[in-house]
């Protein structure tokens, strides 16, 4: 499919505002962005199956969830006002062991249907059942990355195999290799992960110092904090990171800047479960790469990159005692490019051509846009997901004003309901 989008705006890739401008995408890739002025040489002699007036709307990036355990849909509002190890295993464990791969496809489906519809374009999951996942995230046309879930409990012997099965799977699926947490895998399995990371010179991704008892019981447990057993194990020996990253210390920000790992904040998810605030301007201070992500509809409850990214900004400012102590520019990268970097997604990152098409249209004439002082702050600061008035992924319109191209939400809404009655 040939799309042309006249008479738009363009977020570049410096998170500057380009008017006057179009973009021209042929199958699943962007050919042209530029200047109107420039777009008629770019085509050529192409066809176009439409050609979209966005009347001044905004064309951006999709945001990038740097962290998600999508299928958790089933968990939103099912038990809230728990403190994280009560909600785990009182809550979620025990329904967790009921769930098929049934209820993972509609469950998904239904997380994919709020990603869509909020404007975000790709994922980074943690969680099981992978053939399921992958079929629907291939049968919904959306971009899926896997983060391996390896813990105590199994996965382990599956690891290596899903690396190399779901690499080769579809273009919109992909998986890097990661493990729950330091508290739930024991030393021998982190040392086999660190094993199969050498192998395959891959990155390595795990939750991560977020709460504090967390740090103390590794203390406890090995003499030191997280980052620095995994860093002493060889798994941050070919990249990775961690999610959350809440109680970091300086000798740990240091090992994240000089091994460039990335540190995803998942500011709401936190905020619920009282695990605390991350320090994203130290962060920025010492130049780590930041990304952001929703977390779970179970501790979130929304899956809202928004809202995320308001939050970033202004407990930022609470943590650090000082307004305005992070740009909204920073933060939007974050959102976008920085998390597509994070998930192995290098031709995701902006609006150039030769990258995927996957970008959002952006309302432009709704309040909360008005008036254009900062258009990037507006996004940070008053944006919200009714501003997405187009999802395209992979050079696909997947949701327009409102309506799904690829996913029944009738069917989804009917197969969840009844699903749910299974993990009473």
């Amino acid at each position: 499919m040939n799309l042309r989008f006249a008479n738009c705006r363009l977020l570049a890739s410096d998170m500057t505002v380009l008017d006057k401008a179009e973009l021209i995408t042929s199958g699943d890739k962007i050919v042209f962005s530029g200047k109107a002025e420039d777009a008629a040489a770019a085509a050529g002699n192409m066809s176009f199956d439409r050609v979209i007036d966005c009347r001044n709307d905004l064309l951006m990036p999709g945001f990038k969830n740097a962290h998600t355990h999508t299928a958790m849909t089933f968990a939103r509002s099912l038990a809230d006002d728990l403190t994280l190890n009560d909600w785990l295993h009182k809550a979620i464990f025990p329904r967790e062991a009921k769930l098929t791969a049934e209820h993972i496809y509609w469950f998904l489906k239904l997380g994919f249907a709020e990603y869509i519809a909020n404007g975000i374009t790709s994922c980074f999951d943690m969680y099981f059942q992978p053939d399921a996942t992958a079929k629907a995230a291939v049968d919904t046309g959306f971009r899926f990355v896997f983060c391996g879930s390896v813990n105590d409990f199994g996965g382990i012997d599956r690891l290596e195999d899903e690396y190399n099965r779901f690499n080769s799977y579809d273009d919109l699926v992909s998986y890097r290799l990661g493990f729950h947490a330091e508290y739930t895998t024991s030393e021998n399995i982190m040392k086999t992960i660190s094993d199969i990371a050498h192998k395959y010179e891959a990155p390595v991704f795990a939750h991560i110092s977020e709460t504090e008892a967390e740090v103390a019981g590794c203390i406890e447990r090995y003499g030191k904090s997280p980052v620095k057993v995994f860093d002493e194990l060889g798994l941050y020996d070919f990249g990775g990171g961690g999610f959350h990253c809440v109680w970091f210390d300086d000798e740990d920000m240091k090992i994240y800047k000089d091994k460039g790992l990335y540190a995803v904040f998942n500011a709401c998810s936190n905020l619920k479960l009282a695990s605390g605030i991350a320090p994203v301007a130290k962060f920025r201070e010492y130049g780590i790469n930041t990304a952001i992500g929703t977390d779970g509809a179970g501790s979130n409850n929304a899956l809202d990159m928004f809202r995320e990214m308001y939050l970033d900004n202004v407990l930022s400012n609470i943590g650090a005692g000082q307004a305005a102590v992070i740009p909204p520019a920073y933060t939007l990268e974050a959102a976008v490019s920085v998390g597509s970097r994070c998930m192995g997604l290098s031709d995701c990152v902006s609006l150039d051509a030769g990258m995927k098409a996957d970008f959002i249209r952006i309302d432009m004439k709704a309040p909360v846009s008005l008036p254009e002082n900062n258009i990037v702050a507006n996004l940070v600061y008053s944006g919200n997901p009714s501003l997405v008035k187009m999802t395209v992924i992979g050079g696909k319109i997947l949701y327009e004003n409102g309506e799904f191209t690829t996913i029944d939400m009738e069917e989804v809404r009917n197969r969840t309901k009844s699903l749910m009655a299974d993990l009473a």
